[in-house]
């Protein structure tokens, strides 16, 4: 089966089904091996971890599209792909959804920030017009290749405009084509419950720690209908807290020692970027190629 029709069908489900986030081909390969059903293709990680800068517009569509055609590879998994703004207005949309899909996205987040955009739970953000929002909305579900593609239409009106118009514009980008709805930083359970409840369509909840979303956990998502729990970052923030802890032993100490409890073992790294999987093709391919040798 396709991805995009693995993610078509999560989404039908409305099972709150959690999406960890990566920025990289090796995250996404735990997020496999731990058993999730999908893997969110974080733009604010690609941006912290590739180029060590804050979510604030700075990433490029060819370098999204270059982590995206990673993790596709490494994972058999389907996509979600954080398309921040679609770098541009509904010409430029069209150029990154065609991008996206054939770097491997099952699924691709668009939203309605003003560009360059912010991280959604960051302050002082804005949003464009709702008319243009629209039409970067039907330029998405024109161009995609695959009618299963997902397109998730994000709203960041909720700390602008209101949790009000917040939800109607998320109104507005369903009724445009896109299939799932996605309103940022609902600040309550009850603001929570409000979105999926006046919006008959699926549903993205955004759980950011240290956010401004509560995170009921996931029983409770599912009981209010949310279709994707995204935990964008988790990965992220404990890597470094993890090499923070490690590397500062290090430094301290001299020696990993005081943390080689803390550190994955080299065989258990290896099996996890399928070592044994290339060692496999070394020698089928060895063997093969010494029949013809006299």
């Amino acid at each position: 089966m396709k991805t995009t029709n693995q993610l078509k069908q999560i989404v039908a489900r409305r099972a709150a089904v959690q999406a960890p986030g990566t920025a990289n081909a090796l995250f996404a390969r735990v997020i496999e091996e731990l058993g999730f059903e999908v893997v969110y293709v974080t733009g604010a990680g690609i941006a912290n971890m590739h180029l060590g800068a804050p979510d604030i517009g700075l990433t490029t569509l060819t370098e999204i599209a270059d982590a995206v055609a990673a993790i596709a590879d490494a994972v058999a998994l389907p996509l979600i792909v954080d398309a921040d703004t679609g770098f541009g207005n509904a010409v430029n949309m069209v150029r990154t959804v065609r991008v996206l899909e054939r770097a491997g996205a099952a699924g691709l987040q668009i939203e309605d920030q003003v560009f360059p955009k912010k991280c959604g739970h960051f302050a002082g953000k804005d949003v464009i017009p709702l008319d243009e929002m629209v039409q970067k909305v039907k330029a998405a579900v024109d161009a995609r290749r695959d009618q299963d593609l997902q397109i998730i239409a994000r709203t960041d009106a909720r700390a602008v405009e209101g949790l009000d118009r917040a939800i109607g514009r998320a109104h507005a980008y369903i009724e445009a084509g896109a299939d799932v709805a996605f309103v940022e930083a609902p600040t309550s359970l009850a603001e929570l419950a409000r979105v999926t409840r006046e919006i008959k369509a699926p549903h993205v909840a955004n759980i950011v720690f240290g956010g401004k979303t509560p995170d009921p956990g996931q029983a409770e998502l599912a009981k209010l209908g949310f279709s994707l729990v995204l935990y964008a970052n988790a990965a992220l923030q404990a890597a470094v807290k993890a090499a923070m802890d490690a590397l500062g032993a290090l430094k301290r100490d001299g020696s990993l020692d005081g943390v080689r409890e803390q550190l994955v073992s080299f065989e258990e790294r290896q099996r996890i970027v399928k070592k044994p999987t290339w060692d496999a093709l070394e020698s089928k391919f060895q063997a093969a190629s010494g029949k013809g040798v006299a």
